[in-house]
């Protein structure tokens, strides 16, 4: 291999990494149908790249099943939608719209168009179903 072809193959296998590094969501979440939880928080992680809520939903048979729920980054959060550490606090009840999992599992992107409301007082904490997903709205 001359050094051509070399300096050839670092750049691709560079820009690879780039291209390959940020996931997408259509293949993991069911953007097209959107589930309500009703939910307890158990812990919120505000970090980047993807922050995170920790909670516990009431299965229909009343076992409680562990769920997380992935966010955007948490300097976006912080600045353009006022988040705070104590934005969200274990304990608190949440009533929460976004897109399951494709498998079931109990995890929910709320990264997108989703919703977040105070179940006791009904304040919307998160809102982004105005901007939809790719201007579709839940």
């Amino acid at each position: 291999m001359n050094v051509r072809q070399y300096f050839l193959a670092m750049v691709l296998a560079a820009f690879s990494v780039v291209v390959f590094a940020h996931h997408g969501y259509a293949d993991r979440y069911d953007e097209e149908n959107p589930i309500t939880l009703d939910a307890v928080v158990v812990e919120m992680q505000l970090i980047n790249p993807h922050s995170l809520i920790v909670f516990n939903v009431r299965d229909e048979g009343g076992k409680v099943v562990r769920w997380s729920g992935h966010l955007g980054s948490g300097t976006n959060l912080r600045r353009n939608e006022s988040w705070t550490k104590d934005t969200l606090k274990p304990g608190d009840r949440i009533t929460i719209l976004g897109a399951p999992t494709i498998n079931g599992a109990p995890d929910i992107l709320l990264a997108r168009a989703s919703r977040i409301t105070r179940t006791d007082t009904g304040e919307e904490i998160k809102n982004s179903l105005a901007r939809g997903i790719g201007g579709r709205r839940f």
